[in-house]
Parts: structure tokens; C-alpha cells; sequence
């Protein structure tokens, strides 16, 4: 039976790790058998860092008008692309800031560009709150916003932008971005439009663990009512040279993200894969939390800036992926953006 959120509240609360751990694992073993764990190669583009929303827990975005604001020109998405495909890559992860001039016809050239000169690779773009802001601007509703886009070339939508979905620590931390029914409603729309998404949270910014436990239940009722979550991916808030960083005083720890990924396995068993960061903890921190529920330990991230503007500077190598993998006892297996291709090494 699933967990209450009463259940999921005491297992946050207990200090029984190790207990809460192995629980977790044995959801893992139900659902993934062969002692697998997946990576994939894939490249985070951002396309812009302007941004209008101001969250208190970003260092990446740049005001309209900064002389540290940009644009990449297509032709730099191109080569980032083909550096991409040279290492194995599959697809590419596109984020940006909520540009308030670029409209809908800039995303759909953006698209049907890359679509043209690489129709075999996968299009995981743009945040919910891109996505509104988008749909905002040029006046149309989020269901013909997403269905454009998809017909432009967009694959699948990644889960940025949920942070802790609850207005009470959103209205705290991000005041001007979506509100968590439009997060939801935005993924809702995608999944009965036939894409598949990814849903994420991002913790460690000053909520309580009832915050974190609302944040799951409204994950675990959408995927209950669509199924298009391919995956749910947890991670702890970097606020070093961020505004943020001045209030919040007790910074996520080791044992409170092995915890937290333990619950969200337990908890979101109708979401088959759960992803296993190295990002944020770092590598062996990554391994031990192969054995508290996760099944997947994400990309490789050729480029990433949005984390690293925020103090995190930790990198992998596909090589470097799959010791960590086999390090902590498993097989490693290459995947595509949505878990349904495999490619043995």
C-alpha cells in the first residue's frame, strides 16, 4: 500500500536512516530488476540568461538591459550540439531565462533549426514557467503554447521550475514565478497532449518537511491521474552567491537528501525512475544513494551553469559515471532522455 503523507512525514522526522534506506532499496528491487543503473550523455544549453522573475535563489539569471545578458546565436547551439554527438550524446536539455521579448516564433525556428540539421536528436526544452511566461506574451493558452512547440520539434518537457510546490515557501523564495497549480496544470496539459515529462524538487531553501511531503503528494495525485512523469528528480538548493543564502542558516545535509530520496522512493512508487544526484552531493554521496532508492544518476552535463553560478562545481565524465556506478555494486547502462532506448557499453 502507498505511504500516507502522515507516513511519509514520521519517516523525514525519524532518525532511523539506515532502516528508512533499506525500505527505499527494496522498492527499488521490486521495480528494477538485473541490478541496473542507467545514465545518459546529453548537454544543458541555455539559450538566454535573462531573465524577469528575480528568484531569490538564482545566480544565473541577468536584468533585461545587463551587458551580461545574451542570446546564443543558432550557430553556437550548433557546435555545442555537434560536441554533443561527438561524445555519444543523445538529446540536448534547453532552459533559459523568461525572456520578455522573445515570442513564439523565435521557439519555433529555435526548434525546427536544430529538428532540421538533427532529426534524431531529442528535444528536452523549456521549464513550466518558460513555458507560461511564453504562452503570456503572445497571448495564447498553455495547451496551444505546448502543442506548437511540439509540432516545432519539442520531445519531451523537463520539471524545472517546481522548486517546492507550495505557495507558501514559492510566495517566500520565487514570488513572481508560477504558482504550483499552474506547474501542474502546465505538465498535466503536456501529458494529455501525448508528451512525456519529467517532474523534479528541489529542497533546502528554508521549508518544512510538510512542505516537502505536500510537494510529493501533488507529484504522486498527477501521475496517478496521466502517467507522464518518466521520472522524479530530487535535489538540494546550491545558495552560495545567491540573495538567499543571507536567511536561510541550516543548509541541507548529506543525510537529509539520502533521506529525503528514500521517502520520494517510497513515496512516488507510480513513478518508475528515480534519479540518484551527483550534481549537488557529489560522487559518493551519488553511489550511496544507489542503495536508498535511486535507479538513475542523470547525465554526464557537458556544460551546466545555472548550479555551478550558485558555488557547485563538480563534474563527470561517462567514465568517471560508470566507476561510480559499478563502484557502488551495479551494471552501468547507457539510456536515452525517456528510459525506452538502452545501449550496451
Amino acid at each position: 500500500m502507498a505511504l500516507t503523507p502522515a507516513q511519509a512525514l514520521d519517516m523525514l522526522r525519524s532518525d532511523d536512516l539506515i532502516g528508512i534506506g533499506m525500505e527505499a532499496d527494496a522498492v527499488r528491487k521490486r521495480q528494477h530488476s538485473g541490478n541496473v543503473v542507467t545514465y545518459q550523455i546529453d548537454r544543458n544549453i541555455n539559450y538566454t540568461n535573462i531573465c524577469t522573475e528575480y528568484c531569490s535563489f538564482c545566480a544565473f539569471y541577468r536584468a533585461a538591459g545587463s551587458p551580461e545578458g545574451y542570446v546564443q546565436p543558432l550557430e553556437s547551439i550548433f557546435q555545442k550540439i555537434d560536441e554533443t554527438l561527438a561524445v555519444g550524446g543523445t538529446g540536448i536539455l534547453m532552459q533559459g531565462g523568461l525572456h520578455p521579448d522573445l515570442k513564439l516564433d523565435y521557439y519555433e525556428n529555435l526548434l525546427r533549426s536544430i529538428k532540421q540539421r538533427y532529426p534524431a536528436l531529442h528535444l528536452h526544452c523549456f521549464s513550466a514557467p518558460e513555458i507560461l511566461n511564453l504562452a503570456d506574451l503572445c497571448g495564447l493558452t498553455v495547451r496551444d503554447t505546448i502543442a506548437r512547440l511540439r509540432d516545432a520539434g519539442l520531445d519531451s518537457i523537463p520539471g524545472a521550475g517546481a522548486e517546492i510546490l507550495d505557495d507558501e515557501v514559492r510566495y517566500r523564495i520565487a514570488r513572481l514565478k508560477c504558482r504550483s497549480d499552474e506547474w501542474i496544470d502546465l505538465h498535466r496539459t503536456a501529458h494529455r497532449l501525448g508528451m512525456r515529462t519529467t517532474a523534479t524538487m528541489v529542497f533546502g531553501c528554508g521549508e518544512t518537511l510538510q512542505h516537502r511531503v505536500n510537494h510529493l503528494e501533488r507529484i504522486r495525485q498527477l501521475q496517478e491521474e496521466t502517467g507522464g512523469f518518466t521520472s522524479f528528480i530530487p535535489w538540494f538548493m546550491q545558495l552560495a552567491n545567491t540573495s538567499l543564502g543571507h536567511f536561510v542558516k541550516e543548509e541541507a545535509t548529506a543525510v537529509d537528501y539520502l533521506k529525503t530520496l528514500a521517502v520520494a522512493r517510497c513515496y512516488l512508487e507510480n513513478i518508475l525512475n528515480l534519479q540518484a544526484s551527483w550534481l549537488t552531493p557529489g560522487h559518493k554521496i551519488c553511489q550511496i544513494a544507489l542503495r536508498f532508492g535511486g535507479n538513475d544518476v542523470g547525465s554526464i552535463l557537458i556544460e551546466e551553469n545555472v548550479v555551478s553560478a550558485a558555488g557547485c562545481h563538480n563534474t563527470a565524465s561517462e567514465i568517471e559515471l560508470k566507476n561510480l556506478i559499478a563502484g557502488a555494486g551495479f551494471r552501468p547502462i547507457k539510456r536515452d532522455t525517456l528510459y525506452r532506448t538502452y545501449f550496451l557499453n
